[in-house]
């Protein structure tokens, strides 16, 4: 990812349980600091100010480049997901011939995404417990409340 897209901003519903996990995913892996999350249902949060509405970032997700370009949707996704080198997993999205398809399922699960956050709650919370219990494996390992926390990752070269 050139240097003119980042730091990307992200604009997620951080009352959206799956959102708000996906973020966390994001910012767990955002080690150059390339992202800067925002979230919509923040008191205060101010839509206007970005030269929407608080229904349009509501309705999908939303992300600002440093030009000040506002990007929706799955586009905003494949950024994210570049900054944090993982690119890769969300390439095919970006296909032409299937381009399509991802972005409409996209605005389906944006549509639905509280329900579907009310029916995966059980399998969030797991994910998030998991996550939580590896964060405090990593800082058990740390001497002196200080460490490289991705020294102690499964898989580290270092």
């Amino acid at each position: 990812m050139s240097h003119t897209t980042v730091p990307l901003t992200l604009f997620y519903d951080a009352a959206c349980p799956v959102c708000s996990m996906e973020m966390d995913h994001l910012r767990e892996r955002d080690h150059g600091g390339r992202l800067r999350f925002v979230d919509i249902s923040a008191a205060g949060f101010d839509a206007a100010s970005y030269g929407t509405t608080a229904a349009a970032m509501d309705a999908e997700i939303h992300g600002l480049l440093p030009d000040g370009t506002m990007l929706r949707g799955v586009e905003v996704l494949r950024r994210a997901y570049e900054a944090v080198g993982l690119g890769w997993v969300l390439k095919p999205t970006g296909w032409a011939p299937l381009r399509p398809l991802f972005d409409a399922g996209y605005r389906v699960f944006a549509r639905h995404r509280r329900s579907i956050s009310r029916s995966a709650a059980p399998l969030i919370d797991a994910i998030r417990a998991a996550r939580a219990r590896r964060m405090a494996e990593r800082m058990r390992a740390c001497r002196s409340g200080a460490c490289d926390a991705d020294a102690h990752r499964p898989g580290s070269t270092s």
